[in-house]
C-alpha cells in the first residue's frame, strides 16, 4: 500500500497519504489547501513544542479532543480490542454458567427480535445516517437547525419505536414459535420471558447513536471508545448481582442496565456538554427530520445480509440442540477481531469520508476509501489464517469448564475456523458502505443487500440440509462474499471507487504470509502435537487449559515469525510498519 511504503521510508504522511503526493508540484502550488482534519495541518505551520508520549495519550483521550483519522482509528481500535475482550469474558460467564443447554439457546436468541426492530424501523443505524446530515449543518453554518432536527427526529422517532417495542411485548410468544420453530415450549417460554426484558434497550441505543453523532461530527471518539466497553460489562454486573435469585433473566437486566449508562447516558452527558439541547418537538416537514427519513428509510424497508446473517443462521440452527449457542459463540469469537479491524476503522473513517464528499474531493474520497479496503482487508487475510489454524486449542481455552465439554469446544471450533475464512470479506464491506452512507446514499446498498439476502436464504437452507450446522457456516461465507463484492462492483461503476484502486499487490503478499505461516502451524498442531494432546487430555483434564495455552502461545509466535519472513521476502512494507507503529523499531 503507498501508505505503508511511506511509513517504511521514515515518514509520517497525512490522510490520505497520497493524495497531494500524487500531484505535481504546480498542482500543489496552485490549489488552495484548506486545513482540515482530513488534509491535516498546512506545510507552513510552525510546529508545536514536544510533548512526552504520556501527555500525548492523555491529551488525545479527552472526551472534547478532535481526533485526525489516525488517532481516532487507534482509539477505537483499543476500545474496540477492550470492548470485545469484555465480550469474550461475557461469553466465558454465559459458557460457564449455561454450556449449550437450554438457557444459553434461550439467551442468545432473545437478542434476535430486539435487533430486529432496531433494524427495521431506525435503520440499525442512528448515528450513521445522522452523522451524513450534521456534518453538511456544520459545514453549511446551520448548526442551530441541526440541533432542532435532533429534537425532531428523536421525538418522532421514540413514539414510533415505543409503540413498536409494546407490540413486540404482547406479540413475543407468537413470533418465538414462527423463527425459532425448533424451540421446544419449555426453551421458547425461558426465549419469550427473556425477549421481553431485552426489548425496551433500543430506546437507548437509538438515542445514544443520535447523541453520539453529535460527538462524532467534531472528531470526538472518546466517549464512543468507552462507552460499549460499559455496555459489554453491564451484563456481567447484573448476572454477578442477580444470577442467584432471578437465574438467567439477571443477564438480560444487566444488558438493559449497560445500554442506558453506557450508549445512552454517556453520549447524552457530553452531547449536552458541547451544547446540544434536546426539546420535544414533533415537526414532520422539518427539513433535518425529512432528509433523515430520506436516508434512513432504503435501511428501514431494505435488509442487508451483514445483519441478517446472524438471524439466518439462528433460525435454522434452532433445530438442531444447542446449535444457537454453539454457532453464536463461534461467531462471537470471530467478530473479537474483525471489530477490531473493522468496524474501529470504518466507524473512525466515516466522519471524515462525510467531509471529503461534502467538500466535493471526490478523487481523495476514493482514494481513502480504496487505500482503508485494502488496509484492513489485507490485515484480514493474515490474522483469518493465525485463528484457523489455532481454533482448536483458543476455543478450548477460552470455553472449556464446567457445563462446556472439551467435545462441544471442538465443534464450535469448527464453526469458528470457517467463519474466519471470510474475514477480509466482512472487513472490507465495513468500509465500503460507509463510503455509500458518507456519500448521502442508502438506497442503492440496500437495495443490493436486500436482494443478496434474498439469494443467499436458499442457499442457506441448502447447505444447513446437506451438512448441518456447518453448512450454515459456509453459507455465510458464500453469502458475505455476494455482498462485498457486489458493493465494491456499485462504487466502482458509479465511479465513486474504483477496484483498480486497490492494493492487490500487498493483497497478495498478506494471502501468500497467511497460507504459508497459518499453513504451518496447522501441521505443527495436527500432525505432530495432536495425538500426545488427546492422550494428556484423557489423562488429565485438570491441566487441559495450561495445555491449550501453551499450543496458543507457541502457535502465535511461530505463526509470526513465519508471516514475518515471508512477507519481508516478498517486498512487503507491513512488517517495518508495525514495528514503527509499535515503537520498538
Amino acid at each position: 500500500m503507498p501508505e505503508l511504503q511511506a511509513l517504511a521510508r521514515g515518514g509520517e504522511p497525512g490522510y490520505p497519504s497520497n493524495v497531494t503526493g500524487s500531484q505535481s508540484a504546480s498542482q500543489r502550488d496552485v490549489s488552495p489547501i484548506k486545513s482540515s482534519p482530513v488534509s491535516g495541518s498546512l506545510p507552513n505551520q510552525p510546529r508545536a513544542p514536544a510533548e512526552s508520549r504520556w501527555a500525548h495519550g492523555i491529551r488525545i483521550l479527552r472526551p472534547s479532543h478532535a481526533h485526525s483519522v489516525f488517532s481516532a482509528t487507534v482509539v477505537l481500535m483499543v476500545s474496540t480490542f477492550l470492548s470485545r475482550i469484555i465480550g469474550l469474558v461475557r461469553v466465558q460467564y454465559i459458557v460457564w454458567l449455561f454450556g449449550r443447554g437450554t438457557e444459553a439457546d434461550a439467551l442468545n436468541a432473545a437478542f434476535v427480535l430486539p435487533d430486529m426492530i432496531s433494524y427495521f424501523l431506525v435503520g440499525g443505524a442512528a448515528s450513521i445516517t445522522f452523522v451524513t446530515i450534521l456534518t453538511r449543518y456544520r459545514d453549511a453554518g446551520r448548526e442551530a437547525e441541526g440541533e432542532r432536527s435532533l429534537s425532531v427526529i428523536l421525538t418522532t422517532m421514540y413514539l414510533v419505536l415505543g409503540a413498536a417495542i409494546v407490540l413486540a411485548e404482547i406479540f413475543a410468544p407468537l413470533y418465538i414459535h414462527w423463527w425459532f420453530h425448533g424451540f421446544d415450549a419449555e426453551k421458547a417460554a425461558l426465549c419469550v420471558r427473556l425477549t421481553r426484558i431485552l426489548l425496551p434497550a433500543q430506546l437507548f441505543f437509538f438515542a445514544g447513536g443520535v447523541f453520539g453523532a453529535v460527538l462524532l461530527v467534531r472528531k470526538q471518539f472518546s466517549v464512543q471508545a468507552v462507552a460499549p466497553l460499559i455496555y459489554g460489562l453491564g451484563t456481567i454486573v447484573g448476572g454477578l448481582l442477580l444470577f442467584k435469585r432471578i437465574g438467567v433473566s439477571s443477564l438480560a437486566i444487566g444488558t438493559v442496565a449497560g445500554a442506558f449508562v453506557g450508549p445512552f447516558l454517556l453520549n447524552w452527558i457530553f452531547a449536552r456538554r458541547v451544547g446540544t439541547r434536546y426539546r420535544p418537538i414533533l415537526d414532520i416537514h422539518d427539513e433535518g427530520f425529512r432528509n433523515w427519513v430520506r436516508l434512513s428509510l432504503p435501511l428501514m424497508i431494505g435488509v442487508s445480509l451483514v445483519t441478517a446473517d446472524g438471524w439466518i443462521i439462528a433460525h435454522f440452527a434452532s433445530t438442531t440442540s444447542g446449535a444457537v449457542s454453539l454457532m453464536t459463540y463461534a461467531k462471537q469469537l470471530f467478530s473479537a477481531p474483525m471489530a477490531v479491524l473493522a468496524q474501529a476503522a470504518g466507524a473512525a473513517s466515516m466522519p471524515f469520508f462525510a467531509t471529503l464528499w461534502s467538500q466535493q474531493r471526490r478523487y481523495e474520497f476514493a482514494v481513502s476509501v480504496a487505500e482503508s479496503v485494502s488496509r484492513v482487508a489485507s490485515l484480514g487475510l493474515l490474522a483469518a489464517s493465525g485463528m484457523a489454524a489455532l481454533a482448536v486449542p483458543l476455543v478450548e481455552l477460552l470455553f472449556v469448564g464446567r457445563r462446556f465439554s472439551a467435545g462441544d469446544a471442538r465443534e464450535c471450533a469448527g464453526y469458528f475456523a470457517v467463519f474466519c475464512v471470510s474475514m477480509f470479506l466482512w472487513s472490507a464491506q465495513a468500509i465500503y458502505s460507509r463510503a455509500f452512507y458518507a456519500a448521502g446514499n442508502t438506497f442503492v446498498p440496500m437495495a443490493a443487500g436486500t436482494a443478496i439476502t434474498l439469494v443467499s436464504w436458499p442457499i442457506y437452507a441448502a447447505l444447513y440440509h446437506w451438512n448441518g450446522a456447518i453448512g450454515l457456516a459456509i453459507a455465510s461465507d458464500i453469502g458475505i462474499l455476494l455482498q462485498t463484492g457486489t458493493i465494491a462492483v456499485l462504487l466502482h461503476r458509479r465511479r465513486m471507487v474504483s477496484l483498480a484502486g486497490l492494493d492487490f499487490a500487498e493483497m497478495g503478499r498478506c494471502l501468500t504470509a497467511g497460507l504459508a505461516a497459518g499453513g504451518v502451524v496447522w501441521a505443527a498442531i495436527w500432525g505432530l502435537v495432536n495425538l500426545p494432546i488427546l492422550w494428556l487430555h484423557a489423562q488429565a483434564p485438570a491441566q487441559i487449559r495450561w495445555i491449550d495455552l501453551s499450543i496458543v502461545v507457541v502457535g502465535c509466535a511461530l505463526w509470526l515469525v513465519i508471516a514475518k519472513w515471508v512477507l519481508e521476502r516478498t517486498g512487503s512494507a507491513l512488517p517495518k510498519v508495525a514495528i514503527q507503529r509499535l515503537g520498538l523499531g
